[in-house]
């Protein structure tokens, strides 16, 4: 029997990264959290179980059964939420799959890479720091650059204008489209048809 089907049969873990708290809701940030609570409502489940330090659910894609897990230590600190969900399953780097803002691409853009660099973003700097490489797929939904004028902190914790709403709505709705195609036909296939 593979490793990765030792515990409860979970063979993929999908983490949406974010902010816990009210006053982070819809920013942009927090993309990730609104991918997970899009794609858990279409698979008819909540992710609201305690668990890893992360709310949590479990759920059926295609046959395939997936760890849903937005970690709740806040974006720097996500790494130890996955790493806790990793062990405790024996689910290895390459199905594990990441969902995150992505500053450098432009509001409503996706980005799917196979593994890569942090690229200056702490979440998954974290993640690659405490499970031990950069070897996991990733989902990245692009936001926007900052204006001149402002800090990329105030930037990333800031709302969507309304005109930016309507193109993220659509980002998370095809990057949703492209987890489940991850998960059941592969990365290349999600790459082919969402990048």
């Amino acid at each position: 029997m593979p490793f990765w089907k030792k515990q409860g049969g979970i063979t993929h873990i999908a983490v949406f990264l974010g902010n816990p708290g009210r006053e982070y809701e819809r920013t942009r940030h927090n993309v990730g959290f609104m991918c997970g609570d899009l794609f858990a409502e279409k698979l008819g489940v909540k992710i609201n179980k305690l668990k890893f330090s992360a709310l949590t659910a479990t759920a059926a894609v295609g046959g395939t059964r997936i760890f849903l897990m937005k970690p709740q230590t806040y974006m720097n600190l996500s790494g130890g939420a996955v790493w806790q969900a990793m062990s405790f399953y024996n689910v290895p780097p390459e199905r594990v799959i990441a969902i995150a803002d992505d500053v450098t691409l432009p509001v409503g853009k996706l980005r799917i890479r196979r593994k890569g660099s942090a690229g200056g973003h702490n979440g998954l700097a974290d993640i690659i720091k405490k499970c031990g490489g950069d070897e996991f797929p990733r989902i990245k939904i692009g936001v926007g650059s900052p204006p001149e004028q402002w800090d990329m902190a105030d930037w990333v914790l800031s709302k969507f204008s309304p005109a930016d709403e309507k193109e993220i709505n659509a980002a998370i709705s095809n990057a949703e489209k492209a987890l489940e195609t991850m998960i059941v036909s592969g990365v290349d296939a999600a790459m082919s048809a969402y990048n």
